[in-house]
């Protein structure tokens, strides 16, 4: 599956943002879309992932409550809803996909910036 990941930009601390990630290639209700960032300086983790068909949600600590993940199976994208960010929200964000069962993520988008400013 390809994805692109698009959406990402500057924004103030507070504001919101809405990151879209569209895929093709694959039968994309079947797969386990992620979320994930990588922080100037840090390793790449994880945000957020959603269940094939968007039964299943999961969070990282950091954003819960801030962050909402959703996708459209008919549009074959999914979505990452942002609000009350934070200046530690900035880095590059990827989405992934994976076969349910696989441990891993097989397939990456080439990121997006986001960028917290004070």
């Amino acid at each position: 599956v390809q994805l692109q990941a698009y959406g990402g930009g500057l924004v103030q601390a507070g504001g919101s943002l809405r990151l879209s990630c569209a895929a093709s290639g694959r039968t994309f209700s079947t797969l386990i879309m992620g979320w994930f960032r990588q922080p100037p300086g840090k390793e790449r983790e994880f945000v957020a992932h959603i269940s094939g068909y968007g039964g299943i949600t999961t969070y990282a600590d950091s954003v819960k409550g801030r962050f909402f993940v959703s996708r459209d199976n008919a549009k074959n994208t999914v979505y990452l809803d942002m609000s009350s960010l934070k200046l530690d929200d900035t880095g590059v964000y990827y989405c992934a996909a994976k076969i349910p069962f696989n441990a891993e993520y097989g397939s990456w988008g080439q990121g997006t910036q986001v960028t917290v400013s004070s």
